[in-house]
């Protein structure tokens, strides 16, 4: 049986979700509250994970160990590093990797894990086809794509950074959760996808534009994952 995680950094991306859930239990763990439910007829936990890759990181063991689930989303937003990407479109992921991750001075890629046998976590190519036919459903007023997601323990907000991302990892938009969710998901053989609304350029305007937009991307990521929910099936 599919047994959904839902996983936002913000109270405000997984708000709209919980609003939807029925039969709902709360249970808290490491300091976050798993919302265990039905959306539709599917069973779903939702979480507010908190910011950074720690907090992501032990989120997706918590869904895994505690409360079984099969499939892990992680939706909220992003700053947009391809330009083809305008702030309200939707990013879904083929692959995650860490931008901060660097050993390359014992002989490892930019972004390598030391002992993974992969530098990028790819996406379950079911889901990620999913995500983007559900977004082409009910969110027709905006783009959406596929690409690499680069995380990293840092709100991006310099040109110079942001030139480092593209140029070094050839990243589609980066943000604070989604490789970390992404390693964690795969070391448990979990299936995911990462859903980023983007929010800001991720460039010296970022920080005008992410509270300017942050609502309305995270309204958008809301409803493309609430219709996965409603239309998935294994």
């Amino acid at each position: 049986m599919v047994k959904i995680g839902i996983i936002g950094a913000m109270e405000l991306e997984v708000a709209t979700l919980k609003q939807e859930l029925t039969q709902v239990t709360c249970r808290e763990v490491a300091g976050m509250k798993f919302f265990d439910g039905m959306l539709e007829q599917t069973s779903v936990v939702v979480v507010q994970c908190g910011v950074g890759k720690v907090n992501a990181a032990m989120c997706v063991q918590i869904l895994h160990d505690l409360f079984e689930v099969t499939h892990v989303i992680n939706t909220g937003v992003a700053g947009g590093l391809n330009d083809k990407l305008d702030i309200g479109d939707i990013l879904i992921s083929n692959a995650a990797l860490q931008h901060d991750m660097n050993v390359e001075p014992l002989g490892y890629a930019p972004g390598q894990v030391p002992g993974l046998d992969t530098l990028s976590f790819p996406a379950d190519d079911k889901m990620k086809q999913g995500a983007i036919a559900s977004c082409e459903r009910v969110n027709q007023d905006i783009q959406v794509m596929e690409g690499l997601v680069v995380s990293g323990d840092q709100f991006i907000a310099e040109q110079a950074v942001r030139k480092h991302l593209i140029d070094t990892f050839h990243g589609d938009c980066a943000e604070m959760e989604g490789a970390a969710i992404a390693q964690a998901a795969y070391l448990n053989n979990l299936p995911f996808v990462i859903i980023r609304a983007i929010s800001d350029k991720a460039d010296h305007s970022a920080q005008m534009d992410y509270p300017t937009f942050e609502k309305q991307a995270a309204y958008h990521c809301a409803k493309l994952v609430a219709e996965f929910v409603k239309t998935y099936q294994e």
